[in-house]
């Protein structure tokens, strides 16, 4: 196929909006809580500006980067090595609120090492899958191997704990496996055998068994556990079709926790309405558009499920973040794609997302 001259515009174009109404957005969502813990109101949007213009940097070098060169073992062992060095590591840095997710270099600087693992579980599988696509069949030597890492993934962030971005992992694994052709009846042996270990997980664990109580109803204890869905849900309710208006949101204002990370949606739904909340979704489903044609216009197998995976990653993030701010799936501390506040996630996207525009400079 003819080579492109240039990256795929609309790609990259979506990307930018979606860091620019993330960065509008967390500034009303934080500004009020920003001032009174630190009396400046640009205290976390500053932090946000900074990560997303390093990413912005690393995204416009990364798509310059020929893909090609990590599809090389002196790219995937490093890689994976650092990325279960980084998982490990957590577990011996200062916990915050009973979860141990970030390594913190000081008050200023937090890294989270479960992001960096996203992108490299996508090019590991790439990478081992490219050359085994006629042994799909092969349980024992090719699903196996390939299941080994990303489990051990996934462990690794349950641990933490974090099972939102653990099946985002697991999500991906599974997506990317159907799509170097793995039988369908593997596919539902592994549903049977992660049900159990899912089910301990949810129902018997006990904030975890709160957390589904109150998902399925949230209105039992509104200033306990369903604190934060309650709110949620009174935010998105109150925006109407038109919202308040841009910075005129009430629930930021100490009522809605997590206002400019996992719940900035409910934010955005009370300010900007359901317009607002549609322009969103139609952002995402343009990115995913745009994703997964690359994927399947890529006629190098690795190139295709890098994109696809890379792709995957951003949209089953987004439908989480949404799901749990409408109260459709229980409660998960899962960030909504280049808007919410968050250093880490918005810099490895965008440079996850500079890795994607590469491979559109091969497609047609």
């Amino acid at each position: 196929m003819a080579a492109r001259v240039g990256v795929d515009k609309w790609l990259f174009f979506v990307t930018l909006l979606l860091v620019v109404v993330g960065l509008a957005m967390v500034f009303s969502a934080s500004a009020v809580v920003a001032q009174e813990r630190y009396h400046s109101e640009f205290t976390y949007v500053g932090r946000q500006a900074g990560w997303a213009l390093c990413g912005i940097v690393a995204m416009l070098a990364l798509m310059r980067v020929d893909y090609r060169v990590y599809n090389s073992t002196r790219f995937i062992y490093p890689a994976l090595c650092v990325a279960l060095l980084l998982l490990v590591a957590v577990f011996f840095c200062p916990g915050s609120h009973n979860t141990h997710r970030w390594i913190r270099f000081g008050s200023f600087f937090t890294f989270q090492p479960s992001e960096i693992a996203k992108p490299v579980l996508v090019l590991f599988l790439a990478w081992f899958l490219q050359s085994r696509l006629e042994a799909m069949h092969d349980f024992k030597n090719t699903l196996v191997r390939a299941g080994a890492m990303p489990l051990l993934f996934v462990i690794l962030v349950v641990r933490q704990p974090d099972l939102g971005t653990a099946m985002v992992l697991a999500g991906v694994t599974v997506m990317l496996l159907v799509l170097a052709g793995m039988d369908w009846k593997y596919l539902l042996i592994t549903a049977g055998c992660a049900i159990p270990p899912l089910v301990a997980l949810l129902f018997f664990v006990s904030w975890r068994l709160k957390r589904m109580q109150v998902f399925l109803h949230p209105e039992s204890d509104p200033t306990g556990p369903g604190f934060h869905i309650y709110q949620s849900l009174i935010a998105v309710g109150t925006g109407g079709f038109t919202g308040r208006g841009y910075m005129e949101g009430m629930q930021k204002l100490f009522y809605l926790p997590e206002s400019s990370t996992d719940f900035i949606f409910a934010n955005i739904a009370e300010e900007l309405g359901f317009i607002g909340t549609m322009a969103i979704v139609i952002l995402f489903a343009v990115f995913g558009w745009r994703g997964f044609r690359t994927a399947f216009l890529a006629q190098d197998p690795f190139a295709r499920m890098v994109a696809f995976g890379l792709t995957a990653i951003v949209l089953l993030q987004a439908y989480f973040n949404i799901s749990v701010v409408l109260s459709l799936v229980p409660a998960k501390g899962i960030p909504l794609p280049l808007i919410s506040s968050g250093g880490t996630s918005v810099f490895v996207m965008l440079a996850s997302i500079g890795i994607l525009l590469n491979i559109t400079r091969s497609t047609d």
